[in-house]
């Protein structure tokens, strides 16, 4: 981790504020990088005076966008059509399920986009089910660019603030993020196990007779 955190921070004296940006981008395609190890790393370049924060914020916000953007692209590529005919080939999912994710993201995608943009493990995934239900390109930019900017400036203000002890961000970010996978792990075990209940009471009266 180390050699990243070297590599992150000599990408960043190199190219200033765009390369802050640069590495957002690529972490919201490609998530190895998180963003709770540059967002906080751009802050504490910034307090050692080789970055402008204001600026750091900006190209990090862009960077969010474009990456966003990649992915909703490839949601919109995909389809709801070809979703639906994963969706029938998988064991416990119903074509159903298609139609109230649709009808829910409906209601709430803007609210979901928004926030969801401020959630480690969802900020980049949310961006697939907006082109998969094909929401607005300017309002998903929109909503997309506010929470990332939201979040940036979270992040970055306290790499800024601590200084040389920016490492904290990232450890009560990864805390947040166990939390939401456990929530997340939870939910889809009580949904499969709702499904497999039912699919024995449906099975049930057949085997009887």
């Amino acid at each position: 981790m180390d050699g990243v955190t070297d590599w992150i921070v000599s990408l960043m004296n190199a190219l200033g504020s765009p390369g802050a940006g640069l590495l957002v981008a690529l972490e919201s395609i490609f998530p190895p990088i998180p963003s709770e190890l540059i967002l906080p790393l751009a802050g504490f370049t910034a307090s050692q005076g080789t970055l402008n924060v204001v600026a750091a914020v900006v190209w990090t916000t862009v960077g969010s966008l474009v990456g966003a953007l990649v992915l909703y692209a490839l949601g919109a590529k995909v389809g709801e059509e070809r979703l639906r005919a994963v969706a029938r080939r998988m064991p416990l999912v119903r074509e159903s399920d298609i139609d109230t994710v649709d009808g829910w993201f409906e209601r709430h995608g803007g609210k979901a986009v928004f926030f969801g943009r401020m959630v480690p493990g969802v900020r980049s995934l949310i961006s697939i089910p907006a082109g998969v239900a094909r929401m607005p390109v300017a309002r998903f930019a929109l909503l997309s660019s506010l929470g990332s900017l939201v979040w940036n400036t979270l992040l970055i203000s306290a790499g800024y603030l601590l200084g040389s002890q920016w490492s904290v961000v990232e450890t009560w970010v990864g805390r947040f993020q166990e939390v939401v996978v456990v929530l997340a792990v939870v939910a889809v075990a009580v949904v499969v196990v709702r499904r497999v209940r039912d699919h024995r009471r449906r099975a049930a009266p057949a085997g009887e007779g």
